[in-house]
This record gives C-alpha cells, structure tokens and sequence, in this order.
C-alpha cells in the first residue's frame, strides 16, 4: 500500500502518523528470515491473483480469495482496518492510481486492473502489487505496464549499501519520462518491516546522490505509479480511491526487498521464482 508523500499540510501530518519518528530500522538477520517468511506468503497469494484475473470475474473475488489465502495460511490481511480500510487488497482499475477498493462490478475486456496486497505473519510485513490486463489490451496499456515493472526493476537495482535512497527515485524517474509519463508524486513507496509503513518514504522521482545513506538491513517496499496521462491525482468520495486527474489509466508495480551486503533480495518471490532466479544467476556464472 502507497504511503502519502507528505505534499501538503494534510499529507505532512498523515505521513508523520504512518511512519512515526524518521528513524531507519535495520533489520537483524532473524529478522530478515521472518521477512522472507512472509515475503514468500504473500507473493504466492500475489501469483494466485494474477492467474484468476479475466474478463467477467469482480475484484470482489480477487478480494476474497486473497484474504482467505492469507488467512489460511495463518497471517493476516495487513490492509483490513488500516485507518479503516475496509478489504484485504487494493484493486484499482483502469484510471485508478492505488487504494481501489474492492466491488461487484465485472471486470471487462480490455480493462487493466492493480492489485496491491499485504500480509502481515510472525510479527513482519510484506507488501507487494502488480497490474494485470484483463483479456487482451492495446498495445499502449501493454508498454505502460511493461515501462512500470521495469521501473521496478531500475529501482530496486539502486538498493546497495552506501547509495542513498535518491537514487531509487531518479532512476525510475529517468526511465518512465523517457516515454513521457506521469510519474505520481503524492504516494510514495516506504520502508516496511514490523510495520508496513516505515522510514524512509521513497519517492519514485528525485536527484541521485540524494536523500538518506542506504545500509545493509534495510527493508523498503518499492512501488512505482505511472501515468499514461498527468502525474496529477484525485481522491473519490471514498477518501481512499486515488485516480488520475485525468482519467488516463494507470499502472503500479511493488516488490519488498533488504538491502543485504550483496546488495538487493527480492523478499516478495514465490518459492519457484526464486528458484528461477538462482537458476539464472548460476547459468551467468558458468557462461
């Protein structure tokens, strides 16, 4: 779940709220293997998400099910009574930016829906979120969500020891202003750990060079939100739902990573995505 930047007087204090004193938490390595635990969780009720995403089926459903996937596995939804958040993920369709909430209306071909979900297992927090097209999608929606994930990636790859948390936030910023996107400014990614909202925010723009030091430790939740129109937002009558000014669509890719010696661990992966991953980096290795 986005956290709100602090743009304003409103957000300001909201923000302070969300993340307390702005003090960094390292994590121990007890720590790290319980977000692992619960990184691991949530990506596979991430996955399952993605793979009941089609025409005709509600975000209701996609609610639902995540929620009882969670429960089932003996965590609980993170998002559910979270300054009153009513459902146990986000989904927000089309030109809806984040913090969607969940209804009976069927989705449509052609539509792309985000889904943002957290669970919260053994004391430890993971947050992840991806968008995903619903039927077949013009190829314009097809770069958006692709030029999102690769922002993910861009940013995630500043995550070593002694950059600064700047860095993360120009390098998605470089890359979706390439394609002249909006890049939202009044959400942020964050840290997360036994709380989902940590220190430091993490803006998905910025100078590098910038902002606080990053050590090995550090968990943060990184989550660009591109627009294919404005970086401008509203808020619904909900007072949650955040959609472009706009009404062009969006897109919104989260993973939760830790900042390790080595540099960057993807912490929200599925068993068989890690696999994967290893399996690649063995294969560069021996070539």
């Amino acid at each position: 779940m986005a956290n709100f930047s602090g743009i304003g007087e409103f957000f300001t204090k909201l923000g302070y709220a969300l993340v307390g004193k702005k003090m960094i938490i390292a994590k121990s390595a007890k720590d790290l293997d319980r977000m692992r635990d619960v990184g691991e969780l949530i990506a596979e009720v991430r996955e399952t998400l993605r793979k009941m995403v089609e025409p005709g089926i509600t975000t209701m459903e996609l609610n639902r099910a995540a929620e009882k996937m969670i429960r089932d596995a003996g965590a609980i939804p993170t998002f559910i009574g979270y300054h009153g958040f009513p459902f146990a993920i986000c989904a927000s369709v089309n030109e809806a930016i984040v913090h969607g909430f969940s209804n009976d209306v069927p989705l449509k071909e052609g539509d792309i829906v985000s889904l943002d979900m957290a669970a919260t297992y053994n004391g430890f927090v993971g947050d992840t979120a991806f968008t995903a097209p619903v039927g077949e999608i013009t190829d314009e929606l097809k770069q958006l969500i692709r030029v999102t994930e690769e922002c993910l990636e861009l940013g995630i790859q500043q995550c070593y020891p002694n950059k600064r948390v700047g860095d993360i936030g120009w390098a998605v910023q470089q890359h979706a202003e390439k394609y002249g996107y909006g890049i939202v400014r009044d959400y942020t990614g964050h840290g997360i750990g036994r709380k989902m909202h940590e220190a430091p925010q993490i803006a998905n723009y910025g100078r590098a060079g910038t902002k606080e030091r990053i050590r090995a430790g550090y968990c943060f939740a990184i989550e660009p939100m591109i627009n294919l129109g404005t970086h401008e937002t509203k808020t619904l009558a909900d007072k949650w739902t955040v959609i472009t000014l706009d009404g062009k669509p969006s897109a919104h890719a989260e993973h939760s990573i830790a900042v390790t010696a080595d540099g960057p661990e993807i912490l929200t992966l599925t068993k068989e995505q890690k696999k994967e991953l290893k399996k690649g980096k063995t294969e560069t290795v021996s070539a």
